[in-house]
């Protein structure tokens, strides 16, 4: 992969989002590499109507010789947050991993428009202190590793909203933002992130305009709301019964979990480029999803296979997390938790209240729980001595080095 600046780049493919930094970067790509052509493309991934409103007419505007426009809701949830629910990854202990599980289905889609339409390179709007540099780059290397990458904020010489803005309009070309903007937002389907603005104090809490898919907690329903979730093979299958297309069903979740003020977090987390970073995080169908299938596990998988799924669950966060979906690594960890959501068949019912979702009823056809066998009360599946031996069998390397310390303390 050529990360350089190569001059002779004849068609160059941008991730164009439609805001201020990618409407700067049409532009000034034609301005410094030759007036190249600039091919507009974006990923739909559920960030919401009023973000792609007009967009490909904003891209043309801008200098874009055409704009591609890719629905990637459905495979986003299908093939990128399904298997990743099934490793049970959580980045640090709360983050359910939102914008890092988008970065792969975009940046493969982007791939794919470039060798379509035989460009030399791929261009992001990534900053030079952030992670999405390092996941964009790190999945073109590794499905097109023919393409020269372009990256311009480690390149030009602009470093604020108000150069940005000043480039546009000297240039005469239209843009809708301005320079009352506080937070920096990524959203899609699985969640949306807020940075930014009294943010950047770890010891300033969120005002109430930080949040926009959520209510808060406080003000949040009185009353608990159920909902049922049925899963086959790792896969939500119906919510309440009702069986749709798996972006439809997260659609739902979002609605149902954001009105009793579910998934917020407020968290430092530790950037891969070394840096720690404040930000806050709503991911409400995602919470209940993943509150859910972790609780239909309890029923199906034995204590040394939840052990290892719990080992994979942290391995995949970080390989989520640093950008590393296509590589051995991953494959060989999606695999592994493959085998176990095989068992993950069955109904979850969730209480949502008050920013909670608690697992309330659980039921497989493949559930490893007896009553027979957890009972405190009379049975014949079960012998309690049989306990006796087994303990002594269990507790016998502990039995041995106090033998072993007692006979050194007498010698002594």
């Amino acid at each position: 992969m050529a990360i350089v600046k190569n001059k002779n780049i004849k068609k160059v493919v941008l991730a164009y989002s439609g805001g201020l930094d990618t409407s700067a970067i049409i532009p000034w790509l034609k301005e410094n590499y030759d007036n190249c052509e600039v091919v507009a493309f974006c990923a739909d991934v559920g960030q919401g109507y009023e973000e792609l409103e007009g967009i490909e007419a904003k891209a043309i505007a801008s200098g874009a010789s055409e704009c591609h426009v890719v629905d990637l809701k459905e495979q986003l949830v299908t093939d990128y947050i399904y298997p990743t629910l099934t490793t049970g990854a959580v980045y640090e202990g709360q983050y359910l991993l939102g914008t890092s599980v988008a970065r792969p289905i975009i940046a493969k889609a982007q791939v794919e428009v470039a060798l379509k339409v035989g460009a030399d390179a791929v261009c992001h709007g990534c900053t030079g202190k952030g992670n999405d540099q390092v996941r964009f780059e790190s999945c073109f290397a590794a499905l097109a590793p023919e393409l020269s990458v372009i990256a311009p904020w480690r390149e030009w010489d602009m470093v604020s909203r108000e150069d940005l803005l000043s480039y546009l309009d000297e240039r005469n070309i239209p843009c809708s933002a301005s320079l009352t903007k506080i937070y920096s937002r990524d959203a899609n389907l699985w969640h949306i992130s807020h940075e930014g603005g009294e943010l950047e104090d770890p010891w300033c809490e969120p005002s109430k305009q930080v949040w926009t898919m959520t209510v808060s907690p406080e003000e949040a329903p009185n009353t608990p709301e159920y909902v049922k979730l049925s899963f086959e093979q790792g896969k939500l299958l119906a919510v309440n019964s009702q069986e749709l297309k798996a972006d439809k069903l997260l659609e739902i979740l979002n609605i149902l979990a954001g009105k009793h003020g579910v998934g917020r977090i407020d968290i430092v987390e530790n950037r891969l480029v070394g840096m720690k970073s404040r930000g806050c995080y709503e991911t409400p169908g995602g919470t209940v999803l993943m509150a859910a299938y972790k609780g239909l596990e309890t029923l199906v998988l034995d204590k040394e296979s939840l052990k290892y799924r719990e080992s994979v669950a942290l391995e995949f966060s970080h390989v989520l997390y640093d950008g590393r979906w296509f590589t051995p690594l991953a494959e060989a960890l999606l695999a592994a938790s493959a085998i176990f959501a095989k068992s993950v068949t069955g109904d979850v019912i969730v209480r949502l209240y008050k920013g909670q979702a608690t697992v309330t009823q659980r039921r497989s056809p493949h559930s490893l729980y007896s009553e027979a066998f957890a009972t405190f009360g009379a049975d014949d599946v079960y012998d309690q001595k049989h306990a006796e031996g087994f303990i002594r069998l269990f507790s016998l390397p502990s039995r041995i080095n106090a033998m072993k310390q007692q006979a050194n303390s007498k010698e002594s």
